[in-house]
C-alpha cells in the first residue's frame, strides 16, 4: 500500500501494466482504488498466487510476439496518457536483463501505439470517409490460398536500387509484394509486382498508385479499406485488409466481404510482411527496407520526384530540398519506432525472413547467390493458384448497406461501447462531447456532407 501511495497515481488512469509483480501483492490495492480500471500483468514466471485476482489479465512470457498480441488484445484505442506502467523493483534485482528486456518491449509497444493514436487523431475522419468511398467502388475481390512459394517484399528505400537486377532475374519464381511507393522504380526496371499493397490514407499516396494504373499488365491490390485510392481503381481486383477494429469487422461481416486482419503498424512494409506470412509458408526476402535515412530518403525514380524538383530554385537546388526532407524524417523518429517493431517480431521468425544484399542492422542477411539458388528451385510461378479474383454481387449500394450495418451495431449493447470508443478516437472527440447521438450525426456528416 505504501508503494502505491508513493507513485501518486492519477485518478484518470484506465489501464495499469504491471511488470512482473511477483506474488501480486499490489493487485488488490489497485483493484480497490481503481475499481473500473483494467489491470494487465506481465509475468516472467508463473506465480499461481496471482491467479486469485480475477480482475487482472495475465501473460507468462518474455516472447516479443506473444507480448505484442497480448497488449494489442487488451489495449485498443486508448490514450497513452491513461495508461500507467508499474515496475516491481525486487523483480528487477532478481531477473536483471530479462526484466529490462520485458520492460523495453512494453515501452516500444506504447511508443508505437502513441504514434498510431496521434496519426488517427489527425487523419481519422479522412480514413473513415475513405472506407465508405472504397466500399462503394468495390467490384472485384481477391481470394487467396496459402502456398509454399518464396516471397519478395519491396520497400522504397534507396537500398532497393542495388537489388533490381536480382529481383528481375528471379521474378518468375516468386511472389512479389510491392509497397505502392516502390512501384514506379520496379516498373522502370521491367519488374512486374504480383501484388501492390496500399495502406496510406493520405491523398499524397495517390501519386504512388498512378504509375501502376498506367501500366498495361493485370493489376492486383492488397488494400486497407481506409487507404486513399483513385477512382480509376474501381475495376482493379483487391485483397481486403481489415485493421481488426470492431466497426470495420462488423461492416465487412454483414456484407460478406472476406478480408485478412492485419492491425495498423504505421508503415506499409510491416503490413506487407504480415501479409506475406499469411499467403506463404516459404521464405520471405526483403529489399529496400532501409529503416534509416542517409543522404536521401527514397529509391529513384520515385513518385514524388516531380514535387521535389518543383520546389527547387536557383538558391535552393533539389539536393538541398532532399537533404532538408531527410533531416525532418530522421529527427521525426519514425524509423527508430519501425526498426524496434521489426527487431521484436523477428525473434519468432528466424530462418524464414532474410534481407537481400547489403548488411542490415535489423534483419538477417543472405548472400544474393544463395538467395537466387533457393528461389529458382521453384521452377514455376503460378500466382493464379494462390490468388483468385471474384466479382462482388452488388445488387444495391455497398456503401449504404455498410452504413446501415454500422448504425445497427451502435444500437446493439454487445458492440456499441467498443465501437463508440473506436469512433471517438477516429473523430477526435472528447469524453465530454461524445454523446449517444454524436456518432450517427458525425457518420452522416462525413459520408454525405
Amino acid at each position: 500500500m505504501r508503494y502505491i501511495d508513493s507513485l501518486n497515481l492519477n485518478e484518470n488512469i484506465k489501464i495499469f501494466i504491471l511488470i512482473e509483480p511477483g506474488l501480486g501483492y499490489i493487485i488488490p490495492v489497485l483493484q480497490e482504488r481503481f475499481k473500473t480500471s483494467k489491470i494487465l500483468v506481465l509475468h516472467i514466471e508463473n506465480f499461481s498466487a496471482e491467479n486469485t485476482y480475477s480482475a487482472a489479465s495475465s501473460i507468462y512470457s518474455t516472447d516479443a510476439k506473444e507480448i505484442q498480441i497480448f497488449l494489442e488484445t487488451h489495449i485498443q484505442e486508448e490514450n497513452i496518457a491513461n495508461i500507467k506502467v508499474i515496475e516491481w523493483r525486487p523483480s528487477l534485482n532478481y531477473y536483471k536483463d530479462v526484466y529490462v528486456k520485458l520492460l523495453s518491449q512494453v515501452a516500444g509497444f506504447l511508443k508505437r501505439t502513441d504514434a498510431v493514436n496521434r496519426t488517427t487523431a489527425v487523419f481519422g475522419r479522412r480514413w473513415f470517409r475513405n472506407f465508405f468511398r472504397n466500399l462503394e467502388n468495390l467490384k472485384k475481390i481477391i481470394l487467396y490460398k496459402k502456398a509454399n512459394l518464396p516471397v519478395i517484399i519491396t520497400g522504397s528505400g534507396p537500398g532497393l536500387e542495388q537489388e533490381m537486377d536480382f529481383i528481375h532475374k528471379v521474378q518468375s519464381h516468386c511472389l512479389i509484394i510491392a509497397s505502392s511507393s516502390s512501384v514506379m522504380a520496379l516498373l522502370h526496371n521491367n519488374i512486374k509486382p504480383d501484388i501492390v499493397i496500399a495502406t496510406d490514407g493520405s491523398p499524397w499516396a495517390l501519386w504512388h498508385i498512378y504509375p501502376y494504373l498506367r501500366d498495361k499488365t493485370e493489376k492486383m491490390f492488397a488494400v486497407n479499406m481506409c487507404a486513399a485510392l483513385p477512382s480509376q481503381c474501381t475495376d482493379v481486383s483487391r485483397l481486403i485488409i481489415n485493421d481488426g477494429s470492431l466497426w470495420q469487422s462488423v461492416i465487412l461481416h454483414e456484407l460478406s466481404i472476406p478480408s485478412v486482419i492485419i492491425p495498423q503498424r504505421g508503415t506499409v512494409t510491416a503490413t506487407a510482411l504480415e501479409l506475406a506470412m499469411i499467403l506463404s509458408d516459404s521464405e520471405i526476402y526483403l529489399a529496400g527496407m532501409d529503416l534509416s535515412v542517409q543522404d536521401r530518403t527514397h529509391v529513384k525514380p520515385y513518385s514524388f520526384d516531380s514535387l521535389f524538383y518543383s520546389q527547387a530554385s536557383r538558391i535552393l537546388p533539389v539536393t538541398s530540398v532532399l537533404y532538408k526532407r531527410s533531416i525532418l524524417i530522421r529527427h521525426g523518429g519514425s524509423m527508430d519506432i519501425y526498426a524496434a517493431w521489426f527487431k521484436n517480431q523477428l525473434s519468432g521468425w528466424s530462418n524464414k525472413i532474410f534481407y537481400i544484399g547489403q548488411k542490415h542492422r535489423i534483419f538477417d542477411n543472405i548472400d544474393k547467390i544463395q538467395a537466387e539458388k533457393k528461389i529458382t528451385e521453384y521452377n514455376i510461378k503460378n500466382s493464379s493458384l494462390l490468388l483468385k479474383t471474384v466479382d462482388i454481387k452488388n445488387e444495391s449500394s455497398l456503401c449504404q448497406k455498410g452504413i446501415r450495418a454500422l448504425l445497427g451495431s451502435l444500437k446493439n449493447p454487445e458492440y456499441s461501447g467498443l465501437i463508440k470508443q473506436e469512433l471517438k478516437s477516429m473523430f477526435n472527440f472528447t469524453d465530454k462531447d461524445f454523446t449517444d447521438n454524436e456518432p450517427e450525426t458525425e457518420i452522416y456528416r462525413l459520408i454525405h456532407g
